[in-house]
């Protein structure tokens, strides 16, 4: 019974044990947690080498000092899924949970609470009477979302016309903005110039 009481004790502990396979990559710590990959799966160990988010297929990595690697950021970090054919994004935290849901048609990694994406919106253009048709369009922003996944601010309040379509989305379209300090980003505009931009200015869809 003594035994038994013991073994119940220490199953917690095995079960938050090391890694004990091999690695493929083990990433630099990034925001208290490493990323590890095995195979084509990617998850994340902390610092006493216990895996805290099992390896998975979701994780997206990104490009830093040379490598590839997922990373989180202000406790997010990028997950990405497909449906019918295209590419979405949303962020987990470091408990798994998926805590902004994969809708967005690119994002980047959180950087002081502030992340940028592509927000989709959907259009009703009207009946083409020829075609018999109800004819949608879709355009899609550049946006701010706090870590909750709210959009703060629209970087390009226009948007960019895109058909919704696996035949015409090849990759994700490239997040053009950066980010410069706490409240300041670098918008492109169509002929490749850059005007800045502070979040504490009004904005919205005309």
């Amino acid at each position: 019974m003594k035994n038994l009481f013991i073994i119940i004790l220490l199953c917690p502990l095995f079960a938050m044990s090391q890694i004990a396979e091999e690695l493929d990559f083990i990433a630099p710590f990034n925001d208290g947690v490493a990323a590890v990959k095995k195979g084509t799966s990617w998850g994340f160990i902390n610092h006493e080498g216990q895996l805290v988010i099992d390896f998975r297929d979701d994780l997206v990595a990104s490009y830093v000092d040379g490598s590839r690697y997922p990373v989180f950021s202000d406790n997010r970090c990028l997950i990405s899924t497909k449906r019918d054919g295209i590419t979405y994004f949303g962020y987990i935290d470091k408990t798994g949970k998926t805590v902004i849901e994969p809708i967005f048609l690119n994002a980047l990694n959180f950087n002081n609470n502030k992340a940028l994406a592509l927000h989709i919106l959907k259009e009703e253009l009207g009946d083409n009477d020829v075609l018999g048709k109800h004819v949608i369009g879709y355009k899609y922003f550049e946006v701010v979302l706090d870590v909750n996944g709210n959009i703060t601010y629209y970087l390009n309040p226009k948007g960019v016309n895109f058909i919704l379509d696996k035949a015409y989305l090849n990759s994700p379209p490239k997040v053009t903005s950066k980010h410069i300090s706490e409240n300041l980003f670098a918008v492109q505009s169509e002929h490749k110039k850059w005007h800045l931009v502070t979040t504490t200015m009004e904005n919205g869809l005309k």
